[in-house]
């Protein structure tokens, strides 16, 4: 079993940048597709972006393709997402995931080992 650990998350303005990491503690994450998903207040967890277990391939929701970018550096059990341009409508808790099962990065039930997420608000 795998933990895993957000963090960077923060109050920014529209427009702002931020950095947010997937560490992993104990066992590595290197040979897994990872993922990250957010969710508002009252609102289901959404896909935000997934990339496959090298960092060979990327997916990204529509609503974040162009300002958003996942990486990963399998090296230091890390998954990375760049958010530029940021939006009120991006506020959100952000979490990552492994990706356990299945074909389709878009879905959250094909995750497990979700980390306790971190915070990201947006304001005008």
């Amino acid at each position: 079993q795998v933990q895993l650990v957000e963090s960077g998350g923060r109050l920014v303005q529209a427009g702002d940048s931020l950095r947010l990491s997937c560490a992993a503690s104990g066992r590595t994450f290197s040979n897994y597709a990872l993922g990250w998903f957010r969710q508002a207040p009252g609102k289901e967890r959404d896909f935000v972006a997934g990339i496959t277990w090298n960092g060979g391939a990327t997916f990204y929701a529509d609503s974040v393709k162009g300002r958003f970018t996942v990486s990963r550096d399998n090296a230091k059990n890390a998954m990375y997402l760049q958010m530029n341009s940021l939006k009120p409508e991006d506020t959100a808790l952000y979490s990552c995931a492994v990706k356990t099962r299945g074909t389709d990065y878009y879905r959250a039930t094909n995750y497990d080992y979700w980390g306790q997420g971190t915070q990201v608000t947006v304001s005008s």
